[in-house]
């Protein structure tokens, strides 16, 4: 039902007077005019004046004199207006259009009555004096009769001026019901946000926001984490914005315990520039106080989660047989190392012709928003995936680009993949610069796949920890403004005059590794980064009991990458010899596990074909 259907003409008409302005400055307004000139609501000439301008200011100021003229000139028009501009194609192009459409239907705009009075004291005030007294107390006699004539019969079509009942089915005063408690959270008018205050601070907190996590109080137009807003009200020595920040006298933390809100966690996040590695010391104070908070929201989530679980164990006997089978694998499995990273992240294989990349989860937004698809030379949108791909000129991102075989549209219709609103401003869907350029790069380190404190490649999408790097990433070169490439683009860019003429493998494994450091370091890196859950990314005895008594001389990748920085291999066969200790520890212990036995196997294939092609060896 549309909500012209219980609004009079003077509702909609009121409506519009206050949303002028918002109207106005809304972007690309041309097919929103097409729209009025279409219906015969705007005069030809005033059309073609304004689509004629350029300038985004004189655009704004000629649509609003076209609204300020609908207004006075043609006010029997409003509810053909409403109904053209809220068809679903312009509101589908105008998110502005489809808040106010939001307003209406959901009663979060309040219909001020003081608009027909002011307008009833200034024709009061024309009036000669001597008869003003009169006037007044008539017209005071006569809107009581109207009240109570609209308490006694309902008002028909006629009724012009008449106040009419409104349908019980939209709200735009208070819903409270005699004897309900005065909850302002539960009202229409803040389904979306909420007034909230920090000591002597105000601001209004956006529910979404809140949700995922994003920075989610405005205060002046600028936006600001619940820290953040905790920290601007002089109040960041209480370390709980759940408790230091209140709506109406009541700390978020209680709306959030009694269900009125949801609140995603919030983190720090990966660090991508360069110099905010460097803080300076009041803002890392502050980051300290974060992670401290960070902390205790960690395990408050974590005791939740242990009483959902144990909820869901007690009342249902399938899923207390599920955890049991899941102890079981965890009994199996136990003996071996464990992925550092969530092991719970989303990513499909995904294919578009013959280009090939992987599709992170938490990345989608939609075709256009949101760059989710990684290929091996930068992060793509799946429009712009889909454009790297040889296909006709009518190609469907939905479609033509496949997970295990199959289109997209079969992720989005099982909801897994999850297109985002067109309302939705969320750091995907309406990056800032700084989001822009996060996009670029890698969430988590290329090596232990894991995020914060992230170098970032200038030249590709890698991201690292300084320490996860080989050579390790020094703090005086971070400081400086120059571009910064990986080992992988170095690598990469000088392989052409790095060696000229084939060598055999004898010849190659006795020369000096000072010689052939760049080569080895690459090796290993991408023995690392192939090491997708990092089974052998850690010493096998810090989580295999019975490791010791079956291998007598351990080895793994992170030993070797301590041994490479700090210079302890003299030529390349010492680092080939405990490369391959790897791999022939891993065939002796794994003989029963095929599962780690193919890992390993499949690693050894790609250093044995690496290191052919990388050190030039002749068959």
């Amino acid at each position: 039902m549309e909500p012209m259907d219980w609004l009079e003409n003077e509702e909609l008409l009121r409506f519009f007077h206050r949303k002028k302005t918002e109207m106005s400055c809304m972007e690309n307004p041309h097919t929103f005019l097409s729209q009025l000139r279409d219906h015969d609501l705007v005069p030809e000439e005033r059309y073609k004046k304004v689509s004629r301008m350029k300038s985004k200011d004189n655009i704004r100021k000629g649509l609003y004199d076209i609204l300020d003229w609908l207004e006075s000139e043609q006010p029997k028009s409003i509810r053909e207006f409403w109904s053209c501009v809220f068809e679903e194609t312009i509101l589908n192009q105008y998110p502005t259009l489809r808040l106010l459409r939001n307003s209406l239907m959901d009663g979060s705009f309040h219909f001020d009555k003081q608009l027909p009075e002011r307008a009833e004291t200034e024709e009061e005030d024309e009036e000669e004096e001597e008869k003003q007294e009169n006037s007044v107390k008539k017209k005071r006699k006569l809107r009581s009769r109207s009240v109570c004539v609209d308490e006694e019969e309902p008002a028909g079509p006629s009724a012009q001026l008449t106040p009419r009942k409104r349908s019980k089915k939209i709200c735009f005063s208070s819903p409270l019901k005699k004897g309900e408690e005065n909850n302002i959270w539960s009202w229409p008018i803040y389904k979306l946000q909420l007034p909230v205050t920090c000591g002597h601070q105000e601001g209004t907190l956006n529910r979404d926001r809140l949700a995922k996590g994003e920075k989610c109080i405005v205060v002046r137009k600028q936006w600001f984490t619940p820290n953040e807003f905790e920290r601007l009200a002089g109040r960041k020595r209480c370390k709980n914005w759940k408790l230091s920040i209140r709506c109406m006298n009541t700390t978020l933390g209680q709306l959030i315990k009694e269900g009125h809100l949801t609140a995603a966690k919030y983190k720090g996040g990966c660090k991508k520039a360069k110099k905010s590695l460097f803080p300076s010391d009041h803002s890392t104070t502050d980051e300290e106080e974060d992670r401290v908070l960070d902390e205790e929201d960690r395990v408050l989530d974590e005791v939740d989660r242990v009483l959902d679980e144990e909820d869901k164990v007690s009342s249902s006997s399938k899923e207390s047989s599920a955890v049991v089978t899941d102890e079981e694998e965890e009994e199996r499995t136990e003996q071996q190392p464990k992925a550092s990273h969530d092991s719970g992240r989303k990513v499909f294989r995904v294919t578009c012709g013959a280009v090939a990349g992987t599709l992170h989860q938490k990345r989608f937004a939609s075709g256009t928003c949101g760059k989710s698809i990684r290929t091996e030379t930068s992060w793509m949108t799946p429009v712009e995936f889909l454009k790297v791909a040889p296909l006709q000129t009518n190609a469907s991102w939905r479609k033509d680009i496949k997970c295990q075989g199959k289109p997209l549209s079969v992720l989005i219709e099982e909801n897994i993949l999850v297109i985002h609103s067109l309302l939705c401003h969320c750091r995907l869907c309406k990056p800032e610069d700084e989001d822009l350029d996060n996009e670029k790069n890698d969430d988590e380190c290329c090596i232990c796949k894991e995020g914060e404190e992230l170098v970032v490649c200038d030249h590709c999408p890698r991201s690292f920890h300084q320490k996860c790097h080989l050579p390790h990433v020094e703090d005086v070169i971070l400081r400086d403004d120059s571009l910064w490439l990986c080992t992988f683009c170095i690598f990469r860019n000088s392989r052409g005059y790095l060696y000229s003429e084939e060598l055999e493998r004898e010849a190659t494994m006795s020369c000096q590794i000072s010689q052939r450091m760049l080569q080895c370091q690459y090796l290993l890196l991408c023995l690392c980064s192939a090491d997708e859950e990092q089974t052998f990314a850690m010493n096998p005895c810090l989580y295999l009991t019975d490791y010791s008594a079956v291998i007598k001389t351990p080895m793994w990748l992170g030993h070797i990458a301590d041994k490479l920085q700090k210079k302890l291999y003299r030529t390349v066969g010492e680092f080939v010899t405990d490369v391959q200790l790897i791999f022939s520890n891993c065939a002796s212990y794994n003989q029963d596990n095929a599962e780690f036995l193919a890992r390993g196997n499949r690693l050894k294939e790609l250093f044995d074909r690496e290191f052919k092609s990388v050190l030039n060896i002749s068959e």
